[in-house]
């Protein structure tokens, strides 16, 4: 990797080392609970593939007639994790974007999904964005969670999207979900297979290929700009930030 990748996660250490500490993760210990945790990070499992959009129609042509755009290097790392996350197998082999896997897992352990149709129901009806994430009925944190990635995607500047996308929403869902899964499924517990092959194929596909493909298509976009990488650095900061306030929202309805 190159030195500028080694200093940003450098700066970020300390703000991931306190995430991965955040206390909602040790209150997570039944099915209840995931319930209440799925009800609110599916709504960062739904915002992440908006960055990635953002990020084909930044890197690739997405336009008729089609003509070369930007670097093939690039091109061919954006297409390899849209592939992956729009259109990957779930556990008996069907084709599914990593969202619709979610869906399926959180219908299956009976977590409640209206509100996040609702919102993608309101915005295909040409709903704006604020005013549908208004009207639902879930964690303020989580409201400001999507408004700041949404904030960062019309900013269009392509490094801080890139940013956000790379040190801000990958590997951040620790080995411990699944093993209190595993334990929950050595004890009989059977609704629980989807959620458990969606964590455990979340962290394969990022740690294998998704994560490494993420820093090189940083060193693509930032290049040698100093100025550039700062203001990747500023907006991890910020996303990490958004993560944790997130994570206490989600601590405060468990704790309720």
């Amino acid at each position: 990797m190159s030195p500028q990748i080694d200093q940003l996660q450098a700066t970020l250490s300390a703000h991931r080392t306190k995430l991965l500490a955040h206390p909602m993760y040790a209150q997570i210990k039944r099915i209840e609970d995931f319930q209440c945790f799925m009800e609110q990070h599916i709504f960062a499992v739904w915002d992440f593939m908006s960055l990635l959009k953002a990020l084909q129609r930044a890197l690739t042509c997405v336009e008729v007639p089609w003509s070369p755009k930007g670097s093939p290097v690039t091109r061919r790392f954006i297409n390899e994790i849209v592939l992956g996350e729009e259109t990957d197998l779930d556990k008996d082999g069907k084709v599914l974007s990593h969202f619709e896997m979610y869906l399926e897992a959180m219908q299956q352990i009976g977590a409640d999904t209206l509100p996040i149709h609702q919102l993608t129901e309101w915005l295909s009806y040409g709903k704006p964005l604020d005013e549908a994430l208004y009207q639902l009925e879930i964690r303020e944190e989580t409201r400001a969670f999507v408004r700041f990635t949404f904030e960062t995607i019309d900013g269009g500047q392509l490094h801080k999207i890139a940013a956000l996308f790379t040190f801000g929403r990958e590997d951040l869902i620790p080995d411990m979900f699944i093993e209190i899964l595993r334990e929950m499924q050595g004890q009989g517990q059977s609704n629980i297979d989807k959620l458990l092959y969606y964590l455990e194929r979340h962290i394969e596909v990022d740690g294998g290929d998704h994560g490494p493909i993420s820093l090189k298509m940083m060193e693509e976009i930032c290049g040698s700009d100093v100025v550039k990488w700062q203001e990747a650095t500023d907006v991890s900061i910020q996303a990490l930030e958004k993560r944790y306030a997130l994570w206490n929202g989600v601590l405060a309805k468990l704790q309720a």
